[in-house]
């Protein structure tokens, strides 16, 4: 048997108790890694822990809601004082907001989509960074979307959020293009989750991947020897 690719290391993964955090979160236990498991369902975190046990691996489970800030903030030095130590950082939690004209979205639905899908993957990576430069490869990858360019009429906040988070983590790419650190994104398209049925309730999700089809993707941007850094990694 192979050794696991991801052996020994510690990976924050976000919005990990469904969908692609969940494929994502059970591919890095899969390859050897200790997963620190972050997202709001309590019984979903405990879900994936028994699967990860079933794996053979180890997993930490984290009950956080993005939108609480200083929670977020507190990561860092709570990982650091328990681990010593985070070499991958998966931002992957991500809320689609109102489908609705522009003038008709409220300020409460507005500055969510902004905190969770921009702000939060902001502090994720304002109190990841010291760790993330400790590794000797440290790895941070985020998801994007189509919506980000095709700024689809009714669409605003949540393309809003996108494309300013592919900026966002562009410019750190760029602040840490002289160290081990490497940040990507993940453009996955269209995707067997709960997300793609309310933004698309006519579509037959059989028709899809499945979020395990892109679990190999977040593993090979994990890898030590990943030189990728500033780019979207189209998954079609």
């Amino acid at each position: 048997m192979p050794e696991p690719r991801l052996k020994n290391r510690i990976a924050l993964v976000t919005g990990a108790s469904r969908g692609i955090g969940r494929a994502v979160a059970l591919a890095y236990a899969r390859e050897g890694a200790h997963v620190i498991a972050l997202a709001r369902s309590a019984g979903a975190l405990e879900d994936l822990d028994d699967e990860i046990k079933d794996l053979g691996a180890t997993a930490t489970l984290l009950r956080l809601n993005l939108t609480q800030g200083d929670k977020i903030d507190a990561l860092g030095p709570t990982i650091l004082e328990r681990f010593g130590q985070l070499d991958i950082l998966v931002g992957n939690a991500g809320v689609l907001g109102p489908l609705s004209p522009l003038g008709h979205i409220s300020e409460r639905d507005w500055n969510e989509v902004l905190e969770v899908n921009l702000s939060a993957n902001w502090r994720l990576i304002r109190t990841a960074d010291p760790l993330l430069r400790r590794s000797d490869a440290g790895r941070a990858i985020f998801i994007t979307s189509g919506a980000a360019k095709k700024c689809r009429a009714y669409w605003g906040p949540y393309s809003i959020s996108k494309a300013a988070l592919e900026a966002l983590v562009k410019t750190y790419a760029a602040e840490v293009s002289d160290s081990s650190v490497r940040a990507n994104l993940i453009s996955p398209g269209p995707v067997a989750t709960a997300m793609r049925a309310k933004a698309m309730p006519g579509e037959d999700p059989a028709t899809l991947p499945k979020p395990e089809d892109l679990a190999e993707t977040f593993v090979q941007l994990a890898l030590p020897e990943c030189t990728d850094n500033g780019k979207i990694i189209q998954y079609r």
